[in-house]
């Protein structure tokens, strides 16, 4: 039987954090799901792999706590188990930016769905007739596997440079309209809050990342060249979202 993979995150108001992460860690124990799940106040963060039947019934009685009702989760499938162990943290951040001020449960910054980007990316421009930059938020070495044509790249280190060199390149971006984008949404989410801040008023994340991107567009991906790094052993995943 195929291994099913899901990893989504969500940004909503959590409390009670040590409680919740038990209650998940036995539930995801007892079906044999292996992976991480990150638990902070400002939401939720995971990566499980396990059976399709046990992973599903997982995801269900998660759903069924109304902070996560409708969640939805990128899905893909590999022959073996790309997971070692499965680990369930409470954290400061379910992404560390170290901006307390940004919090993306309160409010969200503009999304662009896949079937747009892809048209934007052929036209070279946005609907207005803006051109289009797209940002790649994530690590130098994950852009190294891949990335979108001509994405701007600031060989980041770890997410939380990326205010910094967001600050740094704010005039770069001006009069553009900028897409940011990661692997499953959840980096590019937080990029475009600070990007608003920041003035950028013609700033987007990508709804769902590169994942969805690949996804929605049946693995055509137009715009983007080689493999989608991800933190497992699975390495790299193809447009087809296989290994």
């Amino acid at each position: 039987m195929p291994i099913l993979n899901v990893s989504t995150y969500r940004f909503v108001q959590l409390d009670e954090l040590a409680a919740l992460r038990d209650r998940l860690f036995d539930a995801a124990q007892a079906r044999g799901l292996k992976g991480t799940v990150l638990l902070a106040e400002e939401g939720i963060n995971l990566f499980l792999a396990g059976p399709p039947d046990a992973l599903d019934a997982w995801l269900d009685a998660l759903r069924e706590d109304a902070r996560f009702a409708g969640l939805e989760a990128k899905r893909s499938f590999s022959e073996t188990q790309p997971f070692k162990r499965l680990k369930v943290k409470v954290k400061r951040e379910i992404i560390r930016m170290d901006m307390p001020a940004v919090r993306p449960a309160a409010s969200r910054a503009p999304a662009v769905e896949a079937a747009t980007l892809a048209r934007w990316i052929a036209q070279g421009h946005d609907d207005a007739g803006r051109p289009l930059l797209m940002l790649d938020t994530r690590n130098g070495f994950e852009v190294d596997a891949g990335a979108f044509d001509d994405a701007l790249d600031w060989r980041l280190q770890k997410f939380s440079d990326f205010p910094a060199a967001l600050a740094a390149q704010r005039e770069r971006l001006a009069g553009h309209t900028v897409v940011s984008y990661c692997t499953g949404g959840i980096r590019c989410e937080k990029a475009a809050l600070v990007m608003q801040a920041m003035g950028l008023e013609h700033s987007y994340q990508l709804e769902g990342g590169i994942l969805k991107y690949f996804e929605e567009t049946a693995g055509a991906a137009p715009g983007w060249r080689g493999r989608c790094f991800v933190f497992d052993e699975r390495v790299a995943l193809d447009t087809a979202l296989t290994a």
